[in-house]
C-alpha cells in the first residue's frame, strides 16, 4: 500500500512538471504559429517530437531501461495505444489552433479547452472509474479558478469557441485513451507513434491551407529561415512534444484519469507565471485569486477517502 502511494504521489509530481512544460510552452506556440502557419507549426513540432524519442528510445533500449515489445499481443497493444492518441491528438490541437486563428482570444481558449477537468470524470462514469466527493469538489473549484484566471471582461460563445470547446472533448478522450493503454505498453514508444501519427495527419491540412495559401512553395519555406519559427519549433517539439507528453503517458499510469487532469490543469497557471517571470506581463488580483483556487482544488483532490482504499 505504502509503494502504491510512494507511486502516486511519484506520478502525481511528473503529471506537475508536465503542465510545467506545457505552460512555457504557450508562448512558443502562439509565435511559431505566426511565423510559419498554424497547420505547419503542428505538424513540424510533432515530426521533431517523434524523431528525438526515436533517438532517446534507442539510448534506453542500449542501456536496458526499455525494451522492443515482447509479443505480437504486446505489438499490437502498442500500435493501437499509439495510433489511437496520434488521431486523438491531431484533431484536438489542430481545433484549438483553428479555434484561435478564427477569433477565440488566448485566454479564453485557454479555459475551454481546460474544461476537459469536467468532461474526464463524467465519461469515467461511463467506464466505471469512480471519484470522491473531493475530487468533484475540486473540479468545480478548478473551473472556478480558472474562470478567473483566463477570462477577462464579457463572456460569450461563437463559432470559434465551439471548435476548442470539441477540442476539450477530444483532449478528455486522450486522456482516457492513455489511461487505458498505459499500463500495458511502453510509454515513450507510445508517445513516439502518437507524434509520428500526429504529423502525417497534419500535413494534410499543412498542404491544402498553409501551403497553398501561401504566394508559393519558397514563399511557405522562407517562413523556416528565421530563428523565429526554430526556436519556437525545437522548444514545442523537444519539450512539449518529446517530453512533455511522453511524461503524461508515464504520469498517468495507476492515477485516475480525473485527478490527472486536475493536476495537468496548472498548465494555464503555469502560462501565466511564465508571462510574470518571462514577459514581464502583470498579474492582477483576479488573476492571482484564480491561480490559489486551483492549487487548492489540486491538494484537495490528492486527499485520501474512502474510495482510494476500496
Amino acid at each position: 500500500m505504502a509503494q502504491n502511494d510512494n507511486m502516486k504521489r511519484r506520478n502525481a509530481l511528473i503529471l506537475a512538471l508536465t503542465s510545467f512544460i506545457w505552460g512555457i510552452s504557450f508562448v512558443a506556440q502562439s509565435e511559431g504559429g505566426d511565423a510559419i502557419g498554424p497547420y505547419s507549426f503542428n505538424c513540424i513540432r510533432s515530426f521533431i517530437g517523434a524523431l528525438f524519442l526515436v533517438v532517446i528510445i534507442t539510448i534506453t533500449d542500449k542501456v536496458g531501461l526499455t525494451k522492443k515489445p515482447e509479443n505480437k499481443i504486446a505489438t499490437k497493444d502498442l500500435i493501437k495505444g499509439g495510433t489511437f492518441c496520434g488521431i486523438v491528438l491531431c484533431i484536438a490541437t489542430n481545433l484549438q489552433q483553428m479555434g484561435i486563428y478564427l477569433g477565440t482570444p488566448s485566454g479564453k481558449a485557454g479555459f475551454l479547452t481546460a474544461c476537459y477537468i469536467l468532461l474526464v470524470p463524467i465519461l469515467g462514469i461511463f467506464l466505471k472509474r469512480k471519484c470522491g466527493l473531493n475530487v468533484w469538489l475540486a473540479v468545480l473549484i478548478t473551473l472556478i479558478g480558472l474562470y478567473l484566471l483566463c477570462i477577462n471582461g464579457d463572456f460569450y460563445i461563437q463559432l470559434s469557441d465551439l471548435l476548442v470547446m470539441i477540442c476539450a472533448f477530444c483532449f478528455s478522450i486522450h486522456i482516457m485513451v492513455i489511461d487505458h493503454f498505459s499500463p500495458k505498453v511502453d510509454g515513450l514508444r507510445m508517445s513516439c507513434i502518437q507524434f509520428l501519427v500526429t504529423g502525417i495527419l497534419t500535413s494534410i491540412p499543412m498542404l491544402f491551407v498553409d501551403i497553398n495559401h501561401s504566394d508559393s512553395i519558397s514563399s511557405w519555406l522562407s517562413g523556416f529561415t528565421t530563428w523565429d519559427a526554430w526556436i519556437p519549433l525545437l522548444y514545442a517539439g523537444i519539450f512539449s512534444c518529446g517530453i512533455a507528453y511522453t511524461l503524461q503517458i508515464i504520469g498517468q499510469k495507476g492515477v485516475n484519469p480525473t485527478i490527472a487532469s486536475l493536476i495537468m490543469s496548472l498548465e494555464s497557471v503555469f502560462s501565466v507565471l511564465a508571462g510574470w517571470l518571462l514577459l514581464k506581463e502583470k498579474l492582477t488580483k483576479k488573476e492571482l485569486t484564480g491561480c490559489l483556487f486551483i492549487f487548492i482544488a489540486v491538494i484537495l483532490a490528492q486527499l485520501p477517502t474512502k474510495t482510494d482504499k476500496q
